[in-house]
């Protein structure tokens, strides 16, 4: 990314999280609850916690952005789009951790064992009250939209974008936990999981809410959007797949190997099976799935994946997804202005350069 850019997204992100801090600090008195009560503060300061502590807000920068396809002016609904992305991907987190049972996150404690720590007496109401907060967050996330003021069939249209982009995020978590109840794993469905998993609520919906922030209806251009929103997610989910295994544990904020404990049918697992023979192929198969599989046996599996090439194959292929994504980006520039295009362009190669 440009100096240029990059000064801009940091601008996007000081602003954003002044936007969400205020959120945050008003939400107890704009929230209903019984007076009595101090499991719903708990779950506020909780999600407030979480939502705060960190991530790249590269859905909020694709926000602006695609405002700026269409002007470089101040655009209203920016600040209640950003905050309804951003509390989609806090319910997502949430619940991610609980199904993955995650201890961390973002450097700190998921918000499932942050539960069952204040609540080690309770362990299933520590769990239900780790759904009701990812539930919590979901909600938040569309009514930011309906409250914020502006017209009325703009708000529905930002509504209609983040509960589609909701829905399909949810079919891509049933998918891909279904993935691995399957026989062997072919490319395509590992992209049609991450389109609906990824590409949809984190690039598609940004765009199309940008879009329509500006006064511009994204769905004459639905088709090319959507493919670079595909093409850009697969990148950003081989490359959290391939981080998974052959990333930094302290950049991360988590342990690496997660997806091999949970036996998840990854990228990058997909990769390894492909790859190993004999010996290599039984290590990477008997850590698969096992729960209580080492930081050692981890980094066995990883000097395999190196030895074998298939941390440097999975990189040659981004790239060739990217470079796809940037093509596609490319041809907007007749239509649009052209330094916001130019952002796109570079959008899909930081996807697959990022270490977190």
């Amino acid at each position: 990314m440009s100096e240029q850019f990059a000064a801009r997204a940091a601008g996007y992100e000081r602003h954003f999280r002044a936007v969400f801090e205020e959120f945050f600090a008003t939400l107890g008195t704009t929230l209903e609850a019984p007076a009595f009560s101090r499991f719903t503060p708990e779950c506020l300061e909780l999600l407030r916690d979480l939502s705060l502590r960190g991530g790249k807000r590269m859905r909020v920068v694709l926000l602006h952005e695609a405002a700026r396809l269409v002007t470089d002016a101040p655009v209203d609904g920016l600040d209640a789009a950003a905050l309804s992305i951003e509390l989609l991907q806090t319910h997502g987190l949430v619940h991610d951790d609980l199904i993955d049972d995650g201890a961390t996150r973002r450097g700190g404690p998921s918000t499932y064992h942050a539960y069952r720590a204040r609540h080690p007496d309770h362990p299933r109401a520590a769990l239900g009250l780790t759904v009701l907060a990812g539930d919590l967050a979901l909600a938040l996330s569309v009514r930011v939209l309906l409250d914020a003021d502006l017209p009325a069939a703009l708000r529905r249209a930002m509504a209609e974008v983040q509960t589609r982009a909701a829905a399909d995020t949810f079919v891509g978590q049933i998918t891909d936990l279904e993935r691995d109840f399957a026989g062997p794993v072919d490319e395509e469905v590992l992209h049609q999981v991450a389109d609906h998993k990824t590409a949809r609520y984190s690039v598609l919906a940004p765009l199309r809410l940008g879009l329509l922030a500006a006064g511009t209806d994204p769905a004459p251009h639905d088709g090319e959007l959507r493919a670079y929103a595909r093409l850009v997610g697969i990148c950003g989910q081989m490359r959290d797949d391939h981080l998974d295994l052959f990333g930094d544990a302290a950049r991360l904020g988590k342990p690496t190997g997660a997806d091999l404990r949970e036996g998840r049918r990854s990228y990058t697992v997909v990769r390894l099976l492909e790859a190993a023979r004999g010996t290599e192929r039984r290590v990477v198969e008997d850590a698969l799935g096992d729960p209580h599989c080492t930081p050692e046996t981890v980094a066995a599996v990883r000097e395999i994946g190196e030895r074998l090439g298939v941390d440097a194959a999975m990189e040659r292929e981004m790239r060739r997804h990217a470079e796809r994504a940037r093509a596609l980006a490319a041809g907007w520039r007749p239509r649009w202005r052209a330094d916001a295009v130019a952002f796109f362009e570079d959008v899909p190669l930081w996807s697959v350069e990022r270490t977190r």
